[in-house]
């Protein structure tokens, strides 16, 4: 007979892969869907009673109470098990080990990024109405701290573009700027990923050879949607001589293409090679810095 430890982790496998491609999140008013699914029982305790039906009615009950307490938090409203619509999806199961010890797993689902964002397993004493109570409602507490959480933001950070704004060559080659910009892009994708705020989407081979984003109007939002992400980010260094440029990015909401946040730099001193540690700092200090000062002022 197979264990819990077995039974869940198909469970998420079957979730990750069936979950349908969300787009970009609602706003943050509107409360997020959340999907409960019947949660599975398993018995292997090796009690000679057939317990089944007792078994059967209080997971019922549980599942009742589970959907219940997280239902009352206004940031979230209830859809039903097996709808593909849900933000966040709620999967588990219950393991009776022995006649006093139950296993209860559950995990909560990101189902627009299909990220497993809160798994654990919890041990429980006893059989009885009581002891079911008194675990689903520690369950319901874990699950809705780990709904609070906040979910990275799909972001597709486009290959950083060259405007060079000198009269002739400075006797770079292209190959050079290429490798340069792409160090940049690098470099501002991994600040923005380990920053925690952001989930970087992969770019796909055509979309991050194209060029002249920066000039497309804002197509970028557009194509960051197909991608799946819910925002898009461009950049661009500017030339001004062989030691000296500047840089700029652009934030875009890639559902609606409004303009979210952008930051240039004044004159850099630096050759090519420097572009990256610049890109890294003006987002790090315009974007990332200032989003961290924003949340400080709301918590206070």
């Amino acid at each position: 007979m197979h264990s819990i430890r077995l039974i869940l982790p198909a469970l998420l496998l079957a979730v990750l892969v069936d979950v349908s491609p969300a787009g970009a999140a609602a706003a943050a008013a509107a409360p997020a869907g959340v999907s409960i699914e019947e949660f599975q029982y398993l018995d292997t305790s090796g009690e000679p009673v057939d317990q089944t039906a007792v078994h059967e009615k209080r997971l019922g009950a549980f599942m009742v109470a589970l959907r219940r307490d997280v239902g009352a938090d206004k940031r979230y409203h209830l859809v039903p098990a097996g709808q593909t619509d849900a933000k966040f999806k709620v999967v588990g199961g219950v393991q009776k080990t022995s006649t006093l010890v139950q296993w209860a797993r559950v995990a909560v689902i990101d189902t627009a990024a299909n990220k497993v964002l809160f798994e654990k397993l919890y041990t429980f004493r006893g059989d009885n109405d009581e002891a079911w109570d008194r675990a689903e409602a520690f369950l319901a507490r874990e699950v809705i701290a780990a709904l609070g959480t906040p979910v990275p933001v799909a972001l597709a950070v486009f290959e950083f573009e060259l405007e060079d704004t000198t009269a002739a060559s400075v006797g770079t080659s292209a190959a050079s700027d290429a490798s340069y910009l792409a160090e940049a892009t690098g470099g501002v994708r991994d600040v923005l990923g380990q920053s925690g705020r952001y989930r970087i989407v992969d770019i796909r081979g055509e979309v991050a050879n194209a060029r002249a984003l920066r000039d497309c109007g804002g197509c970028e939002a557009a194509i960051a949607k197909e991608l799946g992400a819910d925002q898009s980010l461009i950049g661009v260094v500017r030339r001004v001589s062989r030691t000296e440029y500047t840089l700029g990015f652009q934030l875009r909401d890639a559902r609606t293409g409004e303009v979210l946040a952008r930051g240039d730099s004044g004159l850099r001193m630096g050759a090519d090679y420097s572009w990256k540690r610049g890109a890294v700092r003006l987002v790090s200090d315009r974007l990332i810095e200032s989003q961290q000062a924003a949340d400080a002022a709301k918590a206070r």
